[in-house]
């Protein structure tokens, strides 16, 4: 038994200075090529809509009620995911009847210019995954709509 230990022991520390000498090359790497701040973006991003989607909804809520404009339907924040690349760029508030609402994961953002390009053009497509990175696999979320765009300051 305790041969096993030290072993375990021995295999775990040479693995932690394996990963200490390679990470820093690896960080050096990708931060010259801008990866790794995108990795660390879209992730902040996701992390950030999922941590505070209740509050940013309840703000958005109280805004328009404030405004005389709310949304007498069910609403939710949900992060945007640019389809084919998977990158969190953002995030919206939705809303529809209760059960649809519930149903969506995410809005996929699906580009394209008009006119030789004198209109850029943005669909926001409520969808049933934030993984839409194949637009064969992704489901519209019908009779829910886009109520606001949050945009996230990072």
């Amino acid at each position: 038994m305790f041969f096993k230990n030290v072993f375990f022991n021995k295999s775990i520390l040479t693995f932690l200075i394996l990963l200490l000498i390679l990470i820093p090359f690896f960080l050096q790497t990708a931060q010259s090529s801008g990866i790794l701040e995108q990795i660390l973006k879209t992730l902040g991003i996701g992390a950030i809509v999922d941590r505070f989607a209740d509050p940013i909804n309840d703000f958005i809520n109280t805004l328009t009620l404030n405004r005389g404009v709310e949304v007498k339907q069910q609403t939710k924040v949900v992060p945007i995911i640019t389809v084919g690349s998977g990158t969190y760029v953002g995030a919206v508030q939705v809303a529809g009847p209760e059960d649809a609402v519930n149903k969506v994961k995410a809005v996929a953002q699906i580009e394209g210019d008009f006119r030789s390009g004198d209109f850029r053009i943005r669909a926001l497509v409520p969808v049933n995954t934030k993984n839409p990175g194949d637009l064969k696999n992704i489901k519209r979320v019908e009779e829910v709509g886009v109520t606001a765009l949050i945009d996230i300051n990072i």
